[in-house]
């Protein structure tokens, strides 16, 4: 007989089974209650199905739908699956590929055999969907031998399966997952005992787009179904209508409608701004300008092509270069014969980030323990090659400016910088109306130094947090194991914005690898060299997208400060021409943006029109202002109007048209 197993439960109380027992049994004979309420286990810390059999002594916690977290993963990948089967039932032919979970819900590529889905597919599979549900089959796991597997994806036309198969690491565990009867996918798991764990009424599917094979636009081209699932009807509509919500603020749709910017294919990825977007632009720059030079930053400005070799030097080059648009370091051939560009070329490549220029600048001249803390600022300009497919709007972009600094500082200075840098992060956030949550992203499996030298960068910020207050749950404090650059851990900020969305922007990251591969160091106390720490930091991330958030944060409706047009005086009739032109120049006078309305339109087409603008103040004159030398004031929003002297709108709209730094 087989010894038994000892499992031991969140509560420290110890269960001796057989093997072969799964978490379902223990669930069952701790109670029907809990029997009922589990879908999953985790097993030492990982998320099983409930029906897999132990295999050894462990520790065991049950996972229920109050453990939303692990709940909505295992939905969403159910959801995933159940999408493949009704595709293939419904359209024969059809190849599977890959169909992960996502943020809100789970995409699936397929190669269709003869014409590429559309979005009128979507009712049809949406019911196909809720059969498959509704018929409750069992979702058990398969172990497979390597080429058994290989050869069923080839038998059945599965040619991008048995491709991944092929690929994967030997020794590495081939696990299919079977829906029923013959239906089975390719998958690590877990996933929930059966299809009708379900809430039939709790997915939908939302859209339709292309998607090359494995990301790469030089391989076939698939159809990518998107779908949004939760655990319940409630949780979808609440979803809904913030999808619904979404749309309205959206910053594309916005930018477009408030002549902000606009994005075209002869600059894939780069951003055209007009002249009211530029504004915003222009705003943010001399706010956070007044902020760093307040913060003890000095400006820097560093060229945006690099050689190569630099690249190299910096571990950019083998980790990063796939992201990085590469130039020839030549003339190129101008004959009409031969290739543009030889072989004999040397290379350099656009800067994707300011990091190792800011590090030859330090490098000028010999620094000493005294000049430290260095702090080094750019409003950089980046290029990076996204795929065409990754591009967003604003939101992910090619060519973008950063709010980038680095500090070089002392092994002693570290707490303390990173301390001032939380301070200088939150009064900013605050100033945009913003809440946030904090996370420290620790080593991934892929990484330059030490375990020592990790282990001390990631005390460091820990410490420096707990210094600045933030580790608390007010600040939703986590750590992310696996998460941090390839060469140093990082702080996260994670904004929330008005409909509850969250957005990863500002970042500081402890770095000991760079300033050892670029040669950085500075004279010590000691008389010897020794090599600086460096702070990576940001609070925008990039203006294009930090742009982006606000104009979605907003719905438009910018702060005063923030408004690329702060006020319109329009006129009632021609008469109050003269007069609307006399408020402008003193309105322009005082510093606040304005433009005059003098078109011969109603007055109630102009207010819509300039409440459409999301224009923040419009001043209404006719005759009767006029000669009372006031303004009727509307503010948008707002319900009515006040009647107020020009001085007095005047005081009242440059105290509010000041950024909340100068108040």
């Amino acid at each position: 007989m087989s010894a038994m197993l000892k499992i031991t439960l969140p509560d420290g109380s110890v269960r001796e089974v057989a093997p072969g027992t799964t978490p379902a049994d223990i669930a069952a004979a701790i109670g029907p209650g809990l029997a009922k309420a589990a879908i999953a286990a985790r097993v030492d810390g990982e998320l099983r199905d409930i029906m897999r059999p132990l295999e050894q002594d462990a520790q065991l916690a049950l996972v229920t739908s109050r453990d939303e977290a692990d709940a909505l993963e295992l939905a969403r990948h159910d959801f995933a699956h159940i999408l493949a089967e009704a595709v293939q039932a419904l359209f024969p032919g059809t190849q599977i590929t890959f169909g992960p979970s996502t943020d809100d819900g789970f995409y699936y590529d397929f190669a269709p055999k003869d014409r590429p889905f559309t979005e009128e597919d979507l009712p049809a599979i949406e019911a196909k969907m809720r059969e498959i549900i509704a018929a409750d089959k069992p979702l058990q796991r398969e172990v497979w031998q390597r080429e058994d597997l290989i050869a069923r994806w080839r038998a059945e036309g599965e040619t991008f399966k048995a491709e991944w198969a092929a690929e994967l690491p030997e020794g590495e565990e081939l696990t299919v997952y079977r829906s029923g009867g013959d239906w089975l996918d390719m998958c690590r798991g877990p996933h929930l005992a059966s299809t009708g764990k379900l809430d039939p009424a709790a997915f939908k599917l939302t859209r339709v787009s292309g998607a090359y094979w494995r990301g790469d636009q030089k391989n076939a081209m698939l159809s990518r179904i998107y779908g949004t699932g939760w655990l319940n009807k409630k949780q979808l509509a609440e979803h809904l209508t913030r999808l619904e919500e979404a749309g309205k603020r959206d910053h594309r749709k916005l930018g477009a409608e408030m002549d902000l910017f606009h994005l075209q294919q002869e600059a894939h990825g780069s951003v055209f701004w007009h002249p009211k977007g530029y504004l915003i632009w222009r705003e943010l720059e001399a706010y956070m300008r007044r902020a760093i030079d307040a913060a003890g930053y000095r400006e820097v400005k560093t060229p945006q092509v690099m050689d190569a070799r630099q690249w190299e030097q910096s571990g950019h080059w083998g980790k990063y270069r796939e992201n990085m648009f590469v130039i020839p370091d030549e003339v190129p051939n101008a004959e009409d014969e031969g290739p543009l560009v030889s072989d004999d070329a040397n290379w350099m490549a656009l800067k994707p980030m300011n990091c190792p220029a800011h590090v030859l600048i330090f490098r000028q001249g010999i620094k000493s323990y005294r000049d430290l803390p260095l702090r080094l600022y750019e409003n950089g300009c980046c290029h990076r090659n996204e795929p065409h497919g990754a591009l967003h709007g604003l939101m992910r972009v090619r060519q973008f400016t950063q709010d980038d600094a680095h500090i070089f500082c002392r092994e002693d200075q570290i707490v303390e910088e990173v301390r001032a840098f939380c301070a200088l992060a939150d009064r900013i956030y605050n100033d945009f109306g913003f809440t946030y949550s904090i996370k420290l992203a620790l080593r991934p499996d892929k990484r330059f130094g030490s375990d020592e030298m990790w282990d001390k960068a990631e005390n460091e910020l820990r410490d420096a947090v707990a210094a600045a207050g933030l580790n608390t749950p007010e600040y939703g404090w986590e750590e992310l194991p696996g998460e941090g650059a390839f060469y140093a851990p990082k702080l996260e900020w994670h904004l929330t914005d008005a409909i509850g969305r969250t957005w990863q922007v500002g970042t500081i990251q402890s770095d000991r690898v760079l300033p050892e591969r670029l040669d950085a160091s500075y004279v010590a106390e000691d008389g010897e060299r020794h090599r600086p720490v460096m702070l990576h930091r940001a609070i925008f991330g990039s203006y294009e997208r930090f742009i982006g958030i606000l104009i979605e944060h907003y719905a438009g409706k910018f702060p005063q400060w923030l408004a690329p047009v702060q006020a319109v005086v329009a006129t009632i009739v021609s008469d109050a021409d003269s007069y609307a032109q006399q408020v402008v120049d003193k309105l322009r006078a005082a510093g606040i943006r304005a433009e005059v309305d003098l078109r011969n339109e109603k007055i109630n087409y102009k207010v819509r029109e300039h409440s459409l603008a999301k224009v923040p103040n419009l001043l209404v004159v006719g005759r009767r202002e006029a000669d009372e030398g006031t303004v009727a004031l509307r503010e948008l929003g707002k319900e009515g109007q006040s009647v107020l002297s020009v001085d007095d709108v005047i005081e009242r709209l440059a105290k509010e048209s000041q950024a909340p730094d100068m108040r």
